[in-house]
């Protein structure tokens, strides 16, 4: 059968992108509950991973390098067939979608190490002086951590998380090694039953224009973060030029 870009007329259009619409709700879905559960998943692991107890920092570490280590999509089909390989589970027996839940767990396993990894170069970027500078105020650990580290963190690592976010909408196509009709599996199907590569340009598109979406509003904050940047510096060089003038005037008395 021959596949065509103009097998469909514009006509069709309308009823193409209807069509896409649950794929489009799928990617959604495992898009925001992977950020959701993740993000702060990566925290709690780049915390054993900096652990100062060697056997819970080999731990975590090992963790990380299998996530990175090895194809997401195995990781899929593994996190899918494992409860019916290992304990003997039917699939079947779920009173939910489990292929959703397992999708959604791999996910989330694989970004978190990732996560984690970009979360650890951040802290490691934190001038050591100021945590010191930290505990003499009195701040404990904890304290130091998520009042003085943190927020420089993510600021320090928000293009490199914002790379990642864009290449999870990508990613989130190979839920279909586990038949989740995700956008992409659905255009595919679309593609074969109307011999039209309209339904693969469409998606396409939606995948550009989400980017876009996402680029833009993380470039916004980083846009906003980089202003109060600047004003600080601001403040702290007409604060050294005072102290300078002040310096001048008591050498020229």
């Amino acid at each position: 059968m021959e596949v065509t870009l103009l097998a469909v007329t514009i006509a069709d259009y309308p009823a193409i992108f209807q069509q896409l619409l649950p794929g489009m709700g799928v990617l959604l879905e495992i898009f925001s509950l992977t950020l959701l559960f993740s993000m702060p998943l990566g925290i709690l692991i780049v915390l054993g991973r900096m652990s100062k107890n060697i056997v819970v920092r080999s731990i975590f570490k090992f963790y990380i390098s299998v996530m990175r280590g090895t194809p997401l999509m195995l990781q899929l089909i593994a996190v899918y067939f494992g409860p019916s390989f290992l304990f003997g589970i039917s699939l079947s027996s779920f009173q939910f979608d489990y292929r959703m839940v397992a999708a959604v767990i791999a996910f989330t396993l694989n970004y978190a190490a990732y996560f984690a990894e970009i979360y650890r170069g951040g802290i490691e970027s934190v001038p050591q002086g100021q945590r010191e500078a930290g505990m003499l105020l009195g701040y404990s650990r904890p304290q130091i951590f998520f009042r003085i580290v943190l927020p420089q963190v993510f600021r320090n690592v928000l293009p490199s998380v914002t790379n990642e976010i864009i290449t999870l909408v990508k990613d989130t196509s190979l839920a279909y090694s586990i038949s989740i009709m995700e956008m992409f599996t659905m255009s595919k199907t679309i593609m074969t039953s109307r011999s039209s590569l309209v339904p693969l340009v469409m998606a396409g598109v939606f995948y550009y224009v989400m980017n876009l979406i996402i680029a833009f509003i993380m470039g916004q904050v980083e846009k906003a973060m980089s202003y109060y940047d600047r004003k600080e510096d601001k403040q702290n060089g007409r604060k050294a030029k005072s102290r300078l003038f002040r310096i001048r005037g008591n050498r020229s008395a």
